[in-house]
């Protein structure tokens, strides 16, 4: 990355699921260490400095600093919620790309963002060998190109029929150790709550 140009980073955090295998209600709202797993993925993207962040999904907590908008149709997936996140606002040069419901949020953020280079479309993490779509950072215009490519089968489009194509750094970001494991079910959870206690202590 050029000492001369620090690049603009914008963010899009995803908190429209339906939350089936927790038996509904909103997911992003969880507490996990005294904050909501929203609450703490938008403190990390505001304190890497990304702008502007936007929430696609329902409007969970209305004094949150992001604009919310929704996919359409609701529920029609990632790419449908990174397209509308990407047409109601304007975006940086990267783009991170989050889910709404990862603990450790407050970590994978600083190196999605630390891992900007000049060259190639992005970033993931990887994971027991699978990338982990919604942890990554790319380039705003390819994302762009890459919807534009999809036209109207945006709804219910996989992130690997987005993104997979894309120019990505699949070694930068090992995750090694559960860095980028959500929340789907209660025992999730649970195990997310313990992991917060072990590592950051009770008044973390």
């Amino acid at each position: 990355m050029s000492d001369q140009h620090l690049p603009s980073i914008s963010a899009v955090v995803l908190v429209g699921g339906r939350a089936s295998r927790m038996g509904g209600g909103d997911k992003p709202l969880l507490d996990v260490g005294g904050m909501t797993l929203f609450g703490r993925a938008v403190r990390a993207l505001q304190d890497a400095g990304c702008m502007p962040i936007v929430a696609v999904g329902p409007e969970l907590d209305a004094s949150a600093p992001v604009l919310w908008v929704r996919e359409q149709p609701p529920f029609g997936g990632p790419v449908a919620a990174l397209a509308a996140a990407l047409t109601a606002a304007d975006a940086g040069e990267w783009t991170v790309l989050l889910a709404g419901d990862l603990p450790r949020a407050d970590e994978v953020v600083p190196q999605l963002v630390a891992s900007v280079f000049e060259g190639g479309d992005g970033a993931v993490f990887i994971a027991d060998g699978r990338p982990q779509w919604l942890s990554g950072i790319y380039r705003t215009e390819a994302l762009r190109r890459e919807l534009a490519a999809l036209g109207d089968r945006v709804s219910g489009a996989s992130c690997r029929a987005l993104l997979g194509d894309l120019d990505l750094d699949l070694v930068l970001l090992p995750d090694d150790d559960g860095l980028t494991a959500d929340v789907d079910t209660p025992e999730d959870l649970a195990r997310a709550r313990e992991m917060h206690t072990l590592i950051r202590g009770d008044d973390a």
